[in-house]
């Protein structure tokens, strides 16, 4: 049994970081395929997200759940999935089914933590408007709107993150600004 002890995020109650011994997983800092174990969680809606660092297994719980109710259930499939070290290893693809709402859960976990973070220290923001039939939609606000650099922000840190997890993404699509309702905008493919 491989030892572990979870960490609590003071900033972000919803996440608890599970400490663990060097070299205990092959992987490190990168989406990979979650083990059947905390995959169940996730498709059962108990977490938004599992992530693997160098040092930890990440786990956000879905909103409205609590770590007191929940916390043993992960725990003990965290406990299964360490078991099983190449379970981690699968390759590339999807972490979650390909549902309009775990592609939701995704993308609000990226604007909520890395991505949010990155277009907030510029001035900027990035509002889901919704996914449907696995087409996500965005609207850019404060130094993002006609920014010339954020349409690669949208593909190389939205758009290229989302399709890690959900080979089935059919893409990301900026919706007009709120001040720019009525009028015809040109976007650059």
């Amino acid at each position: 049994m491989v030892p572990f002890h979870p960490q609590a995020d003071p900033r972000r109650p919803e996440r608890v970081r599970w400490i663990l011994p060097g070299g205990v997983l092959p992987v490190t800092d990168g989406p990979v395929p979650v083990p059947p174990p905390l995959a169940a969680l996730l498709a059962d809606g108990t977490l938004t997200d599992v992530t693997v660092a160098a040092d930890a297994v990440v786990t956000d719980l879905t909103p409205g759940r609590r770590w007191v109710d929940d916390g043993p259930r992960v725990r003990t499939a965290l406990h299964a999935a360490l078991g099983d070290p190449a379970g981690w290893c699968g390759g590339p693809g999807p972490a979650l089914p390909d549902s309009d709402e775990s592609v939701r859960r995704s993308v609000r976990r990226l604007l909520d933590g890395s991505v949010g973070d990155f277009v907030r220290s510029h001035g900027g923001s990035i509002e889901l408007v919704g996914v449907r039939d696995g087409v996500v939609r965005v609207r850019l606000a404060g130094a993002c709107d006609g920014c010339p650099a954020a349409r690669y922000t949208l593909r190389n840190r939205v758009e290229a993150e989302l399709r890690r997890h959900h080979a089935g993404l059919n893409g990301v699509v900026e919706e007009p600004s709120r001040a720019d309702r009525g009028t015809v905008r040109r976007r650059a493919r």
